[in-house]
């Protein structure tokens, strides 16, 4: 079996997807693409993205097929959209004749070898959506991401599926200093897992899965549904329901309904809610999010500057990669921080929108003053702690994103009144 997994509208993702394709962001155990690679193990993968991810993307997954057209000569290939969340299991009987739909959308189609030349030009969508309109409509479960805050919203259900999916014939031997309360059946603690004394784990109200390697500190609650994935560290934290942390994330605090993409640094106490925070972000002592207006309406977040309505009365932060916050920083609700940002408060909350490469210095919105050189240099330093090296092609990524988000740059320091 071939399953290539194609990014459409990316730019509704930003700044999540800056460094990323669609199909790699997390909403509840896995990303779209680690949920095919799992329950579906025996597939060959190949993805098609932007052009300007395909070096970094390829660097990182060597044995994924990037933006390889030959390879479609090889053989039928299942398409599959990497804003869907579904289990990919349900799309592997579908037949050339057909094509999956969810809410409306494409979500999957086979694509035959003498069917590859429509790809030559790297117009997928547009050639996949041609493509379908001669197949027939097949309904498939799941739902179709469309924003940020959706995998906010669907992650509390898609890590009851991921774990339902994946605890099928696994039992976990509870600990004897832990406490419980809930079924023993919604827990899996791997046999890795490192839990002192005075730690609760809740799963009334869902499963909570903790992947290898877990450390888990005294005075810790854990509340389903949740998941924590490896080599991840709690200290003396409250994580209520509804929150995905990826692997290897330093976390304390209070967390309700957010996903840490992986590789995130929140040590600290402060509250974090209703938000999605990327790779190599540290938020510092008492940082915090509001995630509920006062008036509890509906609330607006402005992606690349915009301002644009969820529809949802609880909305947090959406940080991009690399972003470094400083004592107390106060983020207010619906918030959008680009990547590389640097965030030094003055009083009181934080401007809603902090594009990439700019910071806030002491309460005033700024472009970094050296156009990112240091934060490249704190780049290196902060992986390599983590047993991570900044490579010249993520340099090269990151290059390629300063420039082009130059023009939101510019417009947030205008409103701000920086420039005339």
């Amino acid at each position: 079996m071939r399953i290539a997994l194609f990014e459409e509208s990316p730019e509704a993702f930003f700044p999540l997807t800056l460094l990323r394709p669609v199909f790699e962001l997390r909403c509840g155990h896995f990303t779209p693409r680690e949920r095919v690679q799992s329950l579906a193990p025996a597939a060959q993968v190949g993805v098609f993205l932007r052009s300007e991810l395909a070096e970094v993307y390829r660097e990182e997954h060597p044995g994924i097929r990037v933006n390889d057209e030959a390879w479609l000569l090889q053989g039928p290939t299942l398409f599959v959209n990497g804003r869907w969340l579904g289990d990919p299991r349900t799309l592997l009987a579908l037949t050339d004749k057909q094509f999956a739909a969810c809410e409306g959308q494409l979500v999957a189609i086979v694509v035959l070898p003498d069917e590859a030349a429509l790809f030559m030009d790297g117009n997928w969508c547009d050639d996949l959506g041609r493509l379908a309109n001669s197949r027939t409509e097949q309904p498939v479960a799941g739902r179709i991401v469309g924003r940020p805050w959706d995998l906010v919203h669907h992650n509390p259900p898609q890590i009851a599926a991921d774990h339902l999916s994946r605890a099928l014939g696994k039992s976990t031997k509870l600990p004897a200093h832990l406490g419980f309360v809930g079924p023993a059946d919604r827990l899996h603690l791997a046999e890795t897992v490192h839990i002192d004394p005075f730690v609760v784990i809740d799963t009334t109200h869902g499963p909570v899965w903790i992947d290898d390697d877990v450390r888990i500190q005294a005075f810790t609650r854990i509340a389903g549904p949740c998941f924590v994935g490896r080599d991840t560290q709690l200290f003396r934290a409250n994580i209520r329901e509804g929150c995905s942390i990826g692997p290897v994330c330093r976390v304390g605090g209070e967390i309700e309904e957010s996903i840490l993409h992986g590789y995130v640094n929140k040590y600290h106490d402060g509250f974090l809610g209703h938000s999605y925070v990327c790779p190599w972000v540290n938020l510092g002592a008492l940082t915090s999010n509001s995630d509920l207006k006062n008036d509890y309406s509906s609330v607006k977040v402005p992606l690349v500057g915009e301002s644009i309505d969820t529809g949802d009365a609880k909305v947090g932060a959406f940080i991009g990669d690399h972003t470094k916050t400083a004592l107390c920083s106060l983020f207010n609700t619906g918030t959008s921080v680009g990547v590389m940002a640097q965030i030094l408060p003055g009083a009181g909350l934080l401007p809603k929108h902090i594009p990439s490469f700019s910071r806030i210095w002491h309460g005033r919105l700024e472009p970094l003053p050296d156009g990112g050189t240091s934060s490249l240099a704190t780049a290196r330093i902060a992986m390599s702690r983590r047993g991570q090296t900044l490579t010249p092609a993520m340099e090269r990524l990151l290059t390629h994103v300063f420039q082009a988000t130059d023009a939101e740059r510019q417009r947030a320091l205008v409103r701000d009144g920086k420039h005339s």
